[in-house]
């Protein structure tokens, strides 16, 4: 696996023939439409086959990979064509492998919303380890309210994504609510009907586990969530299910602020199966412009939170989404916009843009002029951002990572992230 960073003059076609890779692959690979439009600064994922199969009569997915000891899952990961097609053909030429020795088996986490376009979710799945629906509400006295969640439940179940459960305390606005969750940790009776009905859900639905994200919890709500916790992991690990806390990114024990206080790393990272770190958001829409998530500044809330969690417990977590400030920006005024990673690139190649790169961020960004003539600047990932995050969740020995979320494509970097890493799958 190589990134290749486009130079002045190059073509897809030169760069193709440079690494002796298909011009089709290396365009679905890095979803180019057109071939004629790169522009400086952009990284391409270079993936080289190792070994190549064509398709016989009779074949089929099953038979193929069986034949050559590699899971389905692995050669459409290999192969995304496949993903949408609904057969295969005599003389289809398809990759088994890619040259390099993959990181080691890790975990893929995607959060989803119900409203997910159907061939986004379909492309993406077969990547993921686990697929956490966001999300289930609730009220003050316990009962759920459910999302629309069967045709996620489907998807997952058939492309072998473990199902997460997103218990979320939103009101009717989509905000966090520390006073419902307050309103529901204090009320014992509460609680326990909570708890109930989630184990009620997860049996009739067939969730592998649940996500406890609780943001913005009182200060004086931190014993009584941390209490919770542990009778959600004793409830659900007695029937079989794991339990994840999403955590917000912190870098002491001690830090400041409603969104950090009621986060005790220690005590929740005792307690919980798998602990998610929300380590992103460092630029953010009301924000001055920066990297979504600095790898520099990631690296603060990991080194913290490897003194008081186990890394064998911890998924970080990684953007799937960039943001366009317009300049110059203005605290309290200015509001950026979000966008797709892969919608960022398109824009920089239809603009002509030169990408530039932060190397102490690890951090792609470019500036244009709009038709007005404002100038802005947009920080976004690449396959050179992801590669840095998925080698640094390696180095640390995490378990794995997740995206925040799987709402917009980004076919580079599952292609990345199916190369580097073996990606853990469940059998349902």
């Amino acid at each position: 696996m190589t990134i290749h960073v486009v130079n002045t003059d190059e073509t897809i076609y030169s760069i193709a023939l440079k690494y002796n890779v298909p011009i089709k692959e290396l365009m679905e690979h890095n979803a180019i439409t057109n071939p004629n439009l790169l522009t400086k600064g952009q990284a391409l994922l270079i993936l080289e086959p190792e070994v190549i199969y064509q398709v016989e009569a009779g074949d089929s997915i099953f038979s193929i990979a069986q034949k050559f000891g590699i899971t389905e899952y692995t050669l459409l990961q290999n192969n995304p064509q496949l993903i949408s097609a609904s057969y295969i053909y005599p003389g289809q030429t398809l990759n088994i492998s890619y040259t390099g020795e993959p990181l080691g088996q890790y975990l893929v986490n995607g959060y989803v919303y119900p409203h997910i376009k159907q061939d986004v979710l379909n492309q993406t799945v077969p990547y993921l380890s686990m697929l956490s629906i966001f999300s289930y509400g609730f009220q003050p006295d316990g009962q759920l309210l459910p999302p629309d969640d069967q045709a996620l439940l489907l998807a997952a179940n058939t492309k072998g994504a473990a199902p997460i459960l997103v218990l979320t305390p939103l009101d009717a606005s989509g905000r966090f609510s520390n006073e419902l969750v307050s309103q529901m940790l204090n009320n014992p009776d509460s609680r326990e009907t909570l708890i109930n009905n989630l184990l009620s859900v997860m049996s009739q639905k067939g969730y592998y586990g649940i996500d406890i994200d609780f943001e913005y919890v009182l200060p004086e709500d931190k014993e009584a969530f941390i209490s919770f916790i542990g009778e959600v992991k004793a409830a659900m690990n007695a029937a079989g299910y794991k339990v994840f806390v999403a955590l917000a990114p912190k870098t002491s024990a001690e830090q400041p602020g409603l969104l950090y206080e009621a986060h005790d790393y220690k005590r929740i990272g005792e307690i919980a199966d798998y602990v998610f770190l929300m380590t992103y958001e460092w630029g953010f829409a009301y924000g001055p412009p920066m990297g979504v998530a600095p790898l520099n500044k990631v690296k603060e809330v990991l080194d913290y939170a490897i003194t008081e969690i186990p890394p064998e417990k911890i998924i970080m977590g990684i953007p799937n989404y960039g943001y366009d400030w317009s300049l110059p920006f203005l605290r309290g005024d200015s509001k950026a916009i979000s966008m797709g990673n892969q919608e960022a690139v398109q824009m920089a190649m239809n603009l002509r843009a030169e990408i530039l790169y932060d190397e102490l961020a690890q951090s792609p960004y470019f500036y244009y002029s709009d038709e007005e003539g404002m100038p802005h600047v947009v920080w976004f990932e690449d396959a050179r951002s992801i590669d840095a995050k998925l080698r640094t969740a390696s180095e640390y020995g995490f378990a794995g990572v997740g995206y925040w979320n799987i709402m917009r494509p980004f076919v580079q970097n599952w292609m990345l992230a199916s190369n580097l890493y073996n990606i853990e799958k469940f059998a349902r």
